[in-house]
């Protein structure tokens, strides 16, 4: 038989979210929600669903996420992390809310090496939520503010979930880093402000105010880990590599400073962090390419189409319409990891944002932007249940203090959205070849 679109997206939607609410994992529930369309259209065959995965997965630029988990996980275990939370205690400790201010710090300085929110939750939040708890502060309030500002880890250059949306979408990876940068240092800026309102609130104690010495003692220890973005970015920014090369750059460059340089990685400690990273790395993979068998059968179905002609339709003008992709990213990002949702939600929109008159790169920072937030809230929010382990704590406590310090997070992708500038003014200035 020969389905209709109706049926098929019916098919294909239902029978993944079925599989969603029986606990079976996304990259899974992606692959066998295809299986009764194949088995029942003759058009279909496996060997087709095999071959779009297999296309997935041929892209040179997809080996920068492998390479980008190994670099994070270097960084964690090479002890690097610690370097950088001595100097974001010395830049910000002295205001009030001292630690809280530290977690922001940190979180922004380690999402330009790693790429990875939850690298940042888990290698931060060990450290920085015991020390938080033992200063005085509330458990909810130290878990709530690691889970929120791990999430500058994917926004803040150079990101793991921009190098897939320009892989799929085939945008510049170099535009979108810099795209990046000024809506996350807002985001930070935006939780250092909550911070202090907290700290004003609830007395929380200041760190310390360090004397030169000691900052200069701490810059100089975190020095050679700071050189990783502009390695990275102003590699690709520069023209010199790609996205995939850099990555790799980052990596080798996390190796010799945790083997030689600061001598917190043995060569007995690699096995555990490669095996780690293929761990991850192949999840991630492995979802790419059930995520891409499962847009391409949407779009095999006319879905996309449809979706575009309807909602052109419904004239909701430019504003209106990044409101709404915004609204579904955020949506989405409640249940599904961000990496499907690209392929699968961010293919569907494109088409629609393009006819709305939404830049792709803006399009691509709202995007990624609003399934960052979907890191911290449940029953996803993979960084909210890391950082709830750690804290031991249940999520459900954390919620109230997660919903507050998102609120200014929200306002700033608000303001992305109102004012796309924000994101275009550092691409436009430095990659002005992206835009031809």
């Amino acid at each position: 038989m020969i389905l209709g679109t109706g049926l098929a997206c019916a098919i294909l939607v239902g029978g993944f979210l079925l599989l969603i609410i029986i606990r079976v994992p996304v990259a899974f529930a992606l692959g066998i929600a295809i299986i009764p369309i194949v088995m029942l259209d003759i058009r279909l065959t496996p060997f087709i669903i095999l071959d779009r995965m297999f296309q997935s997965y041929n892209s040179f630029i997809l080996l920068a996420v492998p390479f980008f988990l190994l670099a994070a996980n270097l960084m964690n275990s090479g002890q690097i992390t610690d370097k950088l939370i001595a100097l974001a205690r010395v830049m910000t400790g002295w205001m009030p809310g001292g630690l809280g201010h530290v977690n922001v710090a940190v979180s922004m300085l380690f999402a330009g090496i790693s790429g990875s929110s939850t690298a940042d939750a888990a290698g931060c939040g060990k450290i920085l939520i015991p020390a938080m708890v033992k200063e005085g502060y509330d458990t909810r309030f130290a878990v709530a503010l690691t889970a929120c500002s791990s999430v500058m880890g994917v926004i803040i250059p150079p990101s793991i979930l921009m190098v897939v949306w320009g892989g799929v979408m085939q945008i510049s990876v170099g535009a979108l880093f810099l795209a990046g940068a000024v809506p996350g240092l807002l985001i930070g800026f935006a939780l250092m402000a909550t911070v202090y309102t907290y700290a004003k609130i609830y007395n929380y104690p200041i760190v310390a105010k360090p004397s030169f010495a000691e900052f200069w003692h701490a810059f100089k220890g975190a020095a050679l880990a700071l050189l990783t973005p502009i390695l990275v970015i102003g590699g690709i920014v520069g023209g010199l590599v790609t996205p995939t090369e850099s990555a790799i750059i980052a990596a080798a460059y996390s190796l010799i400073l945790g083997v030689f340089v600061y001598r917190t990685v043995t060569v007995g400690d690699l096995g555990d962090i490669f095996y780690d990273t293929g761990r991850f790395a192949s999840i991630s993979l492995f979802a790419i390419g059930t995520a891409s068998a499962f847009g391409w059968m949407l779009s095999f179905y006319n879905a996309p189409r449809l979706i575009v002609e309807f909602m052109t339709s419904m004239q909701f003008g430019t504003f209106g319409t990044a409101i709404l992709i915004a609204a579904l990213f955020l949506f989405f990002g409640l249940f599904i990891d961000a990496i499907p949702t690209i392929i699968i939600l961010g293919s569907v929109l494109m088409p629609v944002a393009t006819a709305a008159g939404i830049d792709p790169i803006v399009f691509a920072i709202i995007g990624i932007i609003s399934l960052a937030f979907g890191l911290v809230t449940p029953p996803y929010g993979l960084c909210l249940l890391i950082s709830a382990a750690i804290g031991k704590v249940s999520v459900v406590k954390v919620m109230p203090d997660v919903l507050i310090i998102l609120a200014p997070m929200l306002l700033i992708l608000l303001l992305v959205i109102i004012f796309p500038e924000i994101a275009l003014w550092l691409p436009t200035t430095l990659m002005p070849d992206s835009f031809k």
